[in-house]
C-alpha cells in the first residue's frame, strides 16, 4: 500500500468527507468534487446513487418536485481486488496515485491511532456476523466494515480476514446505539 493511498483513507475516516465532497453534498457538489465521469443509477424517482468508480454517493428525495438530498457515502474498496488501481477515479489517482488491491485494516488503525483517532468496535447486524466486523470514528460518523471471517457465499473470496470490505458514513449514534441494544 503506497502512503498516499492510506493517507486517502485516513482522510476519508478523520474528516467524513472524500476529496471535501460530505454525504449531505447535493449530487453537483459531489461532481464537482470528484469527477465528472459516473455511472448513474436509480430504482425510482426518489432515490439515486452515483458510481464515481470506488465511490459512490447516494440521494433520496420526497418526489421528483423536491431537491436531491445528500444520504451517504461508500467507498467500495472491495472492488480493487477485482479490478485493482482501475476502478479509482482520475481524480483521486492524480491526487493519491496507486491504490493496492487490498486494504488492511491492522495497519490502517495503526496509523490512524498514531494520529490520534480511535475506531470503536460495534456490533453487527447479526445476518453479517461473524462475517464482518464493523468499526466506527464518532468524531467523523465515518464506519468501516472488515472480514472477519470467510463465509461461502458471504464474503469476497477475493479478500482475506482483516481486509477492509468498505468505507461508508454517516453512521450516526443512534443507529449505533441502535446496534447495540440489539446486542444486549
Amino acid at each position: 500500500m503506497t502512503p498516499y493511498s492510506l493517507a486517502f483513507y485516513m482522510n476519508v475516516i478523520t474528516s467524513g468527507t472524500v476529496l471535501g465532497a460530505k454525504p449531505t453534498d447535493t449530487p453537483d457538489q459531489v461532481t464537482k468534487a470528484l469527477w465528472p465521469d459516473f455511472a448513474e443509477n436509480s430504482l425510482d424517482d426518489c432515490s439515486m446513487w452515483r458510481d464515481y468508480g470506488m465511490a459512490e454517493f447516494s440521494w433520496s428525495r420526497e418526489s421528483v418536485d423536491h431537491p436531491w438530498t445528500g444520504h451517504h457515502f461508500t467507498l467500495q474498496v472491495h472492488r480493487l481486488a477485482h479490478g485493482g488501481g482501475k476502478v479509482v477515479n482520475e481524480t483521486l489517482r492524480a491526487q493519491y496515485g496507486r491504490f493496492d488491491r487490498r486494504l488492511r485494516f491492522e495497519k490502517l488503525q495503526r496509523l490512524l491511532e498514531k494520529r490520534g483517532t480511535s475506531l470503536l468496535e460495534i456490533p453487527e447486524h447479526p445476518v453479517q456476523s461473524p462475517y464482518y466486523r464493523t468499526y466506527w470514528q464518532p468524531d467523523s460518523l465515518v464506519s468501516v466494515t472488515v472480514i472477519g471471517a470467510h463465509g461461502k457465499y458471504i464474503t469476497p473470496d477475493s479478500l482475506r480476514v482483516g481486509d477492509v470490505y468498505n468505507i461508508s458514513a454517516p453512521l450516526t449514534p443512534e443507529e449505533v446505539e441502535w446496534r447495540k441494544s440489539r446486542h444486549r
